[in-house]
């Protein structure tokens, strides 16, 4: 299986528990691995032979812009949900990082996989 990646893509968005965490918008850091068949797309060298990471991220930064939720959990559920119904991907993994939220660490989050990863012949 082929997966594609994304790291550390930066997005300003509203969320938190407290009010007045979502008072203005904080920085969430997601990471996305994406089972895609990239055998295909080299062999053609076509962007349209894979899933466009550049149309994932500003899908992912669109959404978040617009949205104000409460936890990080949703916010991985949902883009978890937006790459597999959105993209076609047939498995994916979603970490969402809230850097400093809790004094004396530098992020804390979750990572969820979601789909199934099958073997490409």
């Amino acid at each position: 299986m082929d997966i594609l990646f994304v790291r550390e893509l930066k997005v300003q968005t509203r969320i938190g528990i407290y009010d007045w965490e979502r008072e203005v918008p904080q920085t969430v850091l997601i990471d996305l691995e994406i089972a895609a068949d990239a055998a295909r797309a080299a062999a053609s060298d076509r962007v349209n032979a894979t899933i466009n990471y550049q149309t994932v991220c500003d899908r992912i930064v669109e959404y978040l812009e617009a949205t104000e939720t409460q936890l990080v959990e949703t916010v991985a559920e949902t883009l978890a949900r937006m790459v597999r119904e959105d993209f076609g991907a047939s498995w994916v993994r979603v970490s969402v990082h809230k850097p400093a939220a809790v004094r004396g660490t530098r992020d804390v989050g979750v990572r969820i996989e979601r789909g199934t990863l099958q073997t490409v012949s």
